[in-house]
């Protein structure tokens, strides 16, 4: 079977990249499609609106007129031809960002993503890649109820041919973009719409060619000694959140951010769980069939030699994601639901 290619640099260790003032997460991505804009000229940018209006919450504010509506189109509302078009575009030489406004929306696209847009590179035995990145705003916590709230990230991690990315900091939402938009093959990339503008995580962002993050390589967020909680995207600070109870508990919680889902960074996990001996994974995803399983089955399989006590997930629950706040937090994971977890964990 033809094994997908890996980003170009994830073998390399780059030199440190100047820095300026800090930045949000928004800021990030853009900065990131204007850079990779600017040394491709065979990069294209699809989607619902972003060119005249810079797309629904502004990432691509400004392309349309610095690159030209050759490059920056506004699409119809479809999805599906959004994405066969670009699919189009990719066989024809092109490299192509495609824009979901919402990514809850990404399922009107479903064929053409996993059935065309993933399987050429197999179809054609390595001979034909898609160089594509799918992008969009994901995440709940900010009452946008049950079609504005999903995070469907397992869907994708389950289609072979598919890359699967979701960063936490504005820094990695820019490396690990720049990556994926250079990477041969598609990469679904998921923006936590809750960080966009999110003051307190603003930071110090490389630019240049140096910013670059790579593609399946996992996080440290937090060191700890006594329990490893992994997880990815708005849950990394709820864990860092509860990892603080924990520590007035007198238990020390190493949290890992997994910034990509596929390719998974297995070695980090494992090396971590050599030291605590103890697994906690939290996605806000729902608990069947989701990612946070997909971590504990695969731990289970290759270090239950090394587990102390059963492991844990927290999730979403099995249903959608209500409107009304106090329903929609007690559907999500939560930092009291986390440190809960965690506390009987390493209680055991």
């Amino acid at each position: 079977m033809a094994t997908i290619q890996e980003s170009p640099n994830s073998a390399s260790a780059p030199s440190p990249a100047p820095v300026r003032g800090k930045i949000n997460y928004l800021t990030a991505l853009k900065e990131a499609i204007d850079e990779e804009m600017g040394l491709n000229p065979d990069l294209l940018c699809m989607g619902e609106d972003i060119g005249l209006l810079g797309g629904a919450f502004g990432v691509t504010d400004g392309m349309a007129a610095k690159y030209g509506t050759h490059r920056v189109y506004d699409m119809p509302i479809s999805e599906a031809a959004i994405v066969g078009v670009a699919c189009g575009a990719c066989l024809n030489g092109k490299s192509v960002m495609v824009e979901m406004q919402f990514i809850d929306f990404i399922s009107c696209g479903f064929d053409q993503i996993v059935n065309m847009t993933a399987t050429y590179h197999y179809r054609t035995a390595g001979e034909v890649s898609i160089p594509m990145v799918i992008r969009g705003p994901a995440g709940g916590y900010g009452g946008g109820a049950l079609y504005h709230s999903q995070m469907n990230e397992a869907w994708f991690a389950h289609s072979p041919g598919l890359k699967v990315v979701c960063p936490s900091t504005p820094s990695d939402a820019k490396g690990l973009l720049k990556s994926a938009l250079r990477d041969k093959n598609p990469v679904l990339f998921y923006e936590i719409k809750e960080l966009y503008r999110r003051k307190d995580i603003e930071e110090f962002v490389p630019v240049g060619e140096n910013s670059l993050v790579p593609l399946g390589k996992a996080r440290i967020a937090q060191e700890g000694t006594d329990l490893t909680i992994v997880t990815y995207g708005q849950n990394v600070y709820h864990c860092l959140e509860a990892a603080k109870i924990l520590q007035n508990e007198g238990f020390s919680a190493e949290v890992i951010d997994i910034r990509s889902l596929v390719p998974l960074d297995e070695e980090t996990i494992l090396t971590s769980l050599a030291k605590t001996n103890r697994l906690l994974c939290v996605n806000e995803a729902p608990m069947t069939c989701g990612f946070a399983g997909e971590i504990l089955a695969r731990m289970a399989e290759k270090a239950f030699h090394l587990l102390d006590a059963p492991p844990g997930r927290i999730t979403r629950l099995d249903t959608p994601v209500p409107w009304v706040k106090p329903l929609e937090l007690f559907v999500l994971p939560s930092v009291a639901k986390i440190a809960e977890a965690a506390l009987r964990t390493v209680r055991f």
